[in-house]
């Protein structure tokens, strides 16, 4: 596996499910301390196989459930806790912060980017190496080694976090017998690629966050969206409440990695079906109607390749007044399909897979 990682360590964060993933990291040749907070919830088993990955979406945080610091439930507390979805009475569920987080200004938020300290006490800034997708896996790779667990019984994100997912998928399909991904694309499309990320560079000239994150918005709830939420509603404020703890250059650090998805560069479609149907991956793809991020066609065409070829690929579409942000607003429409994910049978993990993923470099 990828000598990405060195040393890496798993401590308890101050409050009841808190943790700091913590290693020596090396990103495009470049050594880096790497600090990535979680929160976890439910307890894992004896067998540690219990333990599932909630891989957050673009300006998200690792608290997707319980309570955010202000009393809002977290962006996916309708599908966390006892007897829901991701039922905490039987599994361990766990969120990590990807780097470069874009909240790194909340100083409960730990993470490692362009806007935190060097080791040499200034701030990272343009000496960030370009970390990739591979990376990321390997942090996850790396929690999920310090948690001792084999392999996680699911990894499932809407979003920034369903393409995080993807990419379990296909680098290690053993490793994450279960997969969600909701609002994704099995790559980057038109609408990233050539509208959003060359628009937002050039609204981040501004040199501040609330244009990037109004850019942000409005392309994640559309028109109809914005009129739900904010036809009686401030929405300079509420950008500005978002926009104190947001860093920019994570905006454009974490819209770089974005458009490097591409599930086709790890393998091509054929090679990763079959690994797919090797391995007994179950392969839960769900796609909103009106996403101005990813057309609901992307997916679409390719689930139904990927269930011809034999894999064990469902997918399912629904409509959101709240656009792309369905995936974390409409949560009820999937909450059946992901409980039943997650309750199907897979293939027990081969000892020696097991062992072999679990050794540390």
């Amino acid at each position: 596996m990828s000598d990405t990682l060195r040393a890496a360590k798993l401590e308890a964060g101050k409050e009841p499910g808190e943790w700091v993933f913590s290693a020596q990291a090396t990103f495009a040749g470049v050594d880096v301390p790497l600090r990535l907070g979680a929160q976890s919830w439910g307890t894992l088993n004896p067998a540690r196989d219990n333990a599932v990955l909630v891989c957050h979406y673009y300006t998200g945080t690792m608290r997707a459930a319980g309570l955010n610091p202000d009393g809002t439930p977290g962006w996916w507390a309708a599908l966390i806790g006892p007897g829901l979805a991701l039922d905490t009475d039987r599994f361990f569920v766990i969120c990590m912060n990807t780097l470069s987080n874009v909240q790194a200004h909340d100083p409960s938020i730990v993470t490692t980017g362009p806007d935190t300290a060097h080791p040499d006490g200034q701030l990272w800034g343009p000496r960030f190496p370009a970390w990739d997708f591979g990376d990321l896996h390997a942090a996850q790779l790396g929690l999920m080694r310090a948690l001792g667990a084999p392999r996680w019984h699911a990894v499932v994100g809407p979003s920034l976090g369903g393409l995080q997912a993807l990419q379990w998928a296909a680098i290690t399909p053993e490793l994450a017998p279960r997969v969600m991904a909701v609002a994704t694309s099995p790559q980057i499309g038109p609408a990233l690629r050539d509208a959003f990320t060359p628009f937002l560079r050039q609204v981040a000239q501004a040199g501040s966050p609330d244009e990037a994150l109004r850019l942000i918005t409005f392309f994640g709830l559309g028109a109809d969206g914005m009129e739900l939420m904010f036809r009686d509603d401030d929405f300079s404020r509420y950008l500005s409440s978002r926009s104190g703890t947001a860093s920019l250059s994570h905006i454009l650090d974490l819209a770089r990695l974005i458009e490097t998805h591409n599930l086709a560069a790890v393998a091509p479609s054929p090679e990763l079906f079959a690994r797919w149907i090797r391995s007994g991956l179950r392969l839960l793809t769900v796609n909103i109607a009106v996403d101005q991020f990813f057309p609901a066609a992307e997916m679409r065409a390719f689930a139904q390749a990927s269930a011809g070829a034999g894999v064990n690929h469902t997918h399912m579409e629904f409509a959101s007044s709240h656009g792309h942000l369905g995936c974390v607003n409409g949560t009820a429409a999937f909450a059946g399909q992901l409980q039943a994910l997650l309750n199907t049978p897979v293939r027990p993990l081969h000892p020696v897979s097991a062992a072999e993923y679990l050794q540390h470099p």
